[in-house]
C-alpha cells in the first residue's frame, strides 16, 4: 500500500515526500519510489535538497540509499550547484551525503562550468566537500586534473592534490599551454588559479 509520508526534525529540519513498498528482503529496510527530501538550517534557511527515483532505508542503521541521484545545494535560499550521481548514501542523521559513480557538478553562474569526480563526500556541518577518483574541472577556457580535490562552497574554491594537471584551451585541441604542479587553488567566480609545491617546481609547458 502507497503511502505519503512527512517528517520534521529540529536540527536539522528535514522535510521529505515519497511512497513507500513493502520489502521482500529481509534486511529490514523499506523501498522508496521518487525520494525527496529538503534539508533546512535552523534559521530557515534551505541548504540542500535530494532526488531519487528508487531508494531504501534501513531502519537499524538508519541509512537512505539512493540510486541516480540529484542534489542541489542552496545559499540564501537559491541554487547555487547541482550534482548528479549514479548512486548515493546519505547518513550519520542525513548531514552526512556519499555519492558514487559519474559525479557531475555543475554551477549556475551562466558559464559552464563542470566539476566531475567518482566519488563526493560532504558533511553539511563543513562547508569543504571531498572529491576522489579521476577529479575534473572543466569550463569553456580551461582544464584542471587530479586524483583528489576538496571543493569548498563557502569560498568558491577548488583545492587539487598532487599531482595536478593544468590545461589552458586555445585554437588546438586543448594543447596549447599545460602546467603540472602539486597543487592547485582554483576560484570558480574569479576564475583565478595559483599553484603550490613544496618539493618540486611547478613546471610548465607551450605548445606550438
Amino acid at each position: 500500500m502507497n503511502k505519503f509520508t512527512k517528517f520534521i526534525i529540529i536540527f536539522p529540519i528535514l522535510l521529505f515526500g515519497c511512497r513507500i513498498k513493502p520489502q521482500a528482503n529481509n534486511d529490514n529496510s523499506l523501498i522508496i519510489d521518487n525520494f525527496s527530501m529538503n534539508i533546512f538550517s535552523q534559521n530557515g534557511n534551505k541548504v540542500y535538497s535530494v532526488h531519487s527515483p528508487l531508494s531504501s532505508y534501513n531502519r537499524d542503521t538508519q541509512v537512505f540509499n539512493l540510486d541516480k541521484t540529484k542534489i542541489q545545494l542552496f545559499k540564501d535560499n537559491k541554487i547555487e550547484y547541482i550534482i548528479n550521481s549514479e548512486n548515493s548514501k546519505l547518513y550519520n542523521n542525513n548531514k552526512t551525503v556519499e555519492l558514487n559513480g559519474n559525479i557531475a557538478i555543475k554551477t549556475l553562474t551562466g558559464e559552464n562550468n563542470n566539476l566531475i569526480a567518482n566519488k563526493f563526500i560532504w558533511n553539511i556541518n563543513n562547508s569543504e566537500c571531498v572529491l576522489t577518483g579521476n577529479v575534473k574541472y572543466e569550463n569553456d577556457k580551461i582544464i584542471l586534473i587530479s586524483s583528489k580535490a576538496l571543493f569548498n562552497k563557502g569560498t568558491n574554491i577548488i583545492e587539487f592534490f598532487n599531482p595536478v594537471k593544468y590545461i589552458i584551451k586555445g585554437d588546438k585541441k586543448y594543447n596549447n599551454y599545460e602546467v603540472n604542479s602539486e597543487n592547485a587553488y582554483y576560484n570558480i567566480y574569479t576564475e583565478s588559479v595559483i599553484f603550490k609545491s613544496k618539493k618540486d617546481k611547478v613546471r610548465s609547458k607551450i605548445y606550438f
